[in-house]
């Protein structure tokens, strides 16, 4: 029969790249976990890791049985939320995602707020783009996530919970700012762009196609405040939430270009996967955004 610990400890290995590493994540001694390595090498009749380099690698029956390991400790975790889910809500975990615009400017205010009606629940936020978000979410490592625009799995169920309204933002000394632009009027600009993955960046590209500026020339840059630093010191111009620039119009240091016709909107969605339930925690905070109905104000309650 398959020793559970001894399989939990194999995967540790694999997962820190090392006995080492693995030892002192578990905290145990080196040939403590290399003993329960080897035990159960000994009860599979198969070498599990290759000990020949300077990492510890899974050999072809230890990626296999890594993969089953994974998935059987994920199985663990989702039935500990099942049972958890049947007592209530109370004391746990809340570790959700949200894509870069949602998770740096809605979703630390929304988590707050959480925290002051649950003290007991523990909270967490990953931010990343919407393939590095969708790819914890399948990967089971959060259960529920917040997109700008619909998830780039079919795996994920989503519901709309909000909207979204991009802006051409500027610097305030451009030409065109005040006056009535038509896309044409943009042809000659540096378009500052996210990076390819991001549901901005998509959004950025449909934008430019709508408006025949396919030729534009573009500049690549990681991050939404990358983009808008760029946009402040005069580099270009940049298609961006109009949330995520709130707080710059109001100071003064970026400018709106009234662009006809405006760009589309786009859809704020919830994203969790299909074959997991959801925590109580987690539906709890799934029950704050279906609640939201509009984006919150910066400084609002």
């Amino acid at each position: 029969m398959l020793n559970f610990h001894r399989l939990w400890i194999f995967l540790q290995v694999i997962e820190c790249g090392g006995f080492s590493a693995a030892a002192a994540k578990l905290y145990m001694s080196q040939p403590s976990v290399s003993n329960q390595v080897r035990q159960l090498e000994t009860s599979l009749g198969a070498p599990l890791v290759d000990r020949t380099g300077g990492a510890a690698t899974p050999t072809a029956e230890g990626e296999v049985l890594a993969e089953y390991a994974r998935r059987l400790f994920l199985l663990a975790d989702e039935a500990i939320g099942a049972v958890r889910q049947v007592q209530g809500l109370g004391r746990g975990k809340l570790y959700i995602g949200g894509t870069s615009t949602v998770g740096t400017y809605l979703l630390p205010r929304l988590l707050a707020r959480f925290h002051q009606d649950h003290p007991d629940i523990d909270c967490g936020l990953f931010v990343g783009n919407a393939e590095q978000v969708a790819e914890r979410l399948l990967e089971g490592q959060i259960a529920l996530a917040v997109f700008a625009g619909e998830p780039p799995s079919a795996s994920i169920r989503y519901e709309p919970i909000l909207t979204d309204q991009p802006v051409v933002v500027t610097a305030p000394s451009h030409r065109l700012v005040g006056t009535p632009v038509s896309p044409a009027a943009l042809a000659r600009e540096h378009f500052i762009q996210r990076e390819k993955g991001s549901s901005t960046r998509r959004m950025q590209d449909a934008a430019l196609v709508a408006w025949d500026l396919r030729d534009v020339s573009t500049i690549e840059m990681w991050g939404t405040e990358t983009a808008k630093q760029a946009v402040q010191e005069g580099l270009g111009v940049s298609l961006l939430s109009d949330h995520t620039v709130a707080r710059e119009i109001a100071d003064g240091t970026l400018a709106v270009l009234d662009v006809e016709p405006v760009p589309a909107a786009r859809v704020i969605v919830a994203g969790y996967r299909k074959d997991r339930p959801l925590a109580p925690s987690e539906q709890a905070f799934l029950t704050v955004l279906r609640g939201l109905g509009h984006w919150p104000l910066l400084g609002s309650s």
